[in-house]
């Protein structure tokens, strides 16, 4: 058992009742199911507390029922979901919708993050405390930087009385300008765009000087530079209540990847690797890397973005951003992260569980009695190819399929009920 929470990490039985732990330890008697987790590890549930679900607007790519069944394949019990949807989740109604079609599909709980401003335009403030009364766990404008600082000022006064989180999609457009990927060398080499690192780290430190003004909780969204981790790890030493994440692919793919070339030796452009923040220098990598070592930063995440084929099948600089990653996060954490010594599973399970939790202000993230039965068991061992045609996800946009890696999750129960796997 993995606990980062309890600060367990132990050989130990897990017995569940209605829905809840309600032991932890040696467990006698008879129990009316047994789940034989020899060899694994039991902990609790994962959250991923950034992803992308596509209805209502984009069904195609992704419903909420589908994007659940990628969260409970994938090992999640629990995911946050942004709000550019279409309409934008700036509405009780919205937030509503999004809980109920949860409900329906009944495998993993969805926390929705509601808009910060109406239509994610920037302008006008959205409803926080009846998004909030309707569900919300948190705001966010994400795929749009909130660049007017008074209103985000507001925004921050508004969430901090309503006791939720602020997520900063932190990019001052006005610097990425019309990027596409990272501005640097190998941006010039493969004739590209760039995405300037300042567009971000600029964008942090303005949020981070307003969360310390207003004494908000601020959480920088999927993070990608060296600067920006710098700004956090300052902010936390002097207090500011400020958390961040990375996403899987920031920590285990670079700019680098752009260069790849077909069997002629010509430059591939694979829109795969096409993602917003994009895929930055190495040493952005090892940056953040260290900031999940020492806590700078708190979560990992997917930030999984579902796009329909005909999406990414153009040019690259006219493809969409983002990639899906629900079901290969798991298993690239222990792969690229865990069994090269990046992490130990403690660390890496408590940026999946007890950090994400402690974000969104949820009661899950823990294996203590008392607590839901949340609970995801890993099979650490198990080798296996991804194949994104075999995904629950409705869109295939990955670089990854074809990666050969390691462990999975072999169940995921929620509220003590087995969702997948079992």
């Amino acid at each position: 058992m993995c606990d980062p929470a309890s600060h367990r990490d132990e050989l130990s039985d897990v017995l569940v009742r209605d829905g809840k732990i309600v032991q932890v330890g040696r467990v006698k008697g008879k129990a009316d199911r047994v789940i034989d987790a020899a060899g694994k590890i039991v902990c609790p549930g994962l959250i991923d507390m950034h992803v992308h679900f596509r209805e209502p607007g984009n069904d195609e790519a992704e419903t909420i029922a589908s994007g659940v069944a990628a969260a409970a394949a994938g090992g999640f019990t629990a995911v946050a979901v942004m709000p550019n949807t279409e309409p934008p989740m700036d509405t009780a109604q919205g937030v509503e919708r999004m809980c109920l079609g949860a409900a329906r599909a009944g495998l993993a709980r969805v926390h929705p993050i509601a808009c910060i401003t109406k239509g994610r335009k920037g302008s006008e403030l959205a409803e926080l405390a009846n998004l909030s009364r309707a569900g919300a766990a948190g705001f966010s404008d994400d795929g749009a930087w909130v660049a007017d600082a008074a209103r985000m000022r507001r925004a921050m006064e508004c969430a901090r009385t309503i006791g939720k989180p602020i997520i900063s999609h932190a990019e001052d457009p006005k610097l990425s300008a019309h990027g596409v990927m990272h501005e640097g060398a190998v941006s010039t080499r493969a004739g590209l765009a760039g995405i300037s690192a300042r567009s971000e780290a600029a964008a942090v430190e303005r949020d981070v000087l307003l969360a310390e003004e207003t004494g908000a909780s601020l959480h920088v969204a999927h993070v990608s530079v060296a600067g920006a981790v710098e700004v956090i790890r300052r902010a936390k030493a002097r207090g500011v209540r400020v958390t961040a994440e990375a996403t899987t692919h920031h920590l285990t793919l670079s700019d680098e990847c752009l260069l790849e070339r077909d069997e002629a030796g010509i430059l591939k452009y694979d829109t795969n690797y096409k993602m917003n923040p994009p895929l930055r220098t190495r040493a952005d990598v090892e940056a953040l890397r260290a900031g999940v070592r020492d806590g700078t930063i708190d979560c990992i995440v997917s930030d999984h973005a579902p796009h329909g084929a005909e999406t990414k099948a153009v040019e690259f600089s006219e493809a969409s951003f983002g990639i899906v990653g629900l079901e290969t996060t798991l298993p690239l954490i222990i792969t690229e992260l865990i069994e090269t010594g990046v992490l130990s599973w403690s660390q890496a399970v408590a940026a999946l569980t007890a950090n994400p939790a402690g974000v969104l202000g949820v009661s899950s993230g823990t294996l203590a009695a008392g607590a839901d039965a949340d609970i995801t068991i890993i099979d650490p061992g198990r080798e296996w190819t991804i194949d994104v045609n075999a995904i629950r996800s409705r869109s295939r946009n990955s670089p990854f399929d074809g990666r050969k890696v390691k462990g999975v999750a072999s169940c995921v129960l929620v509220a003590g009920e087995v969702k997948a796997g079992g």
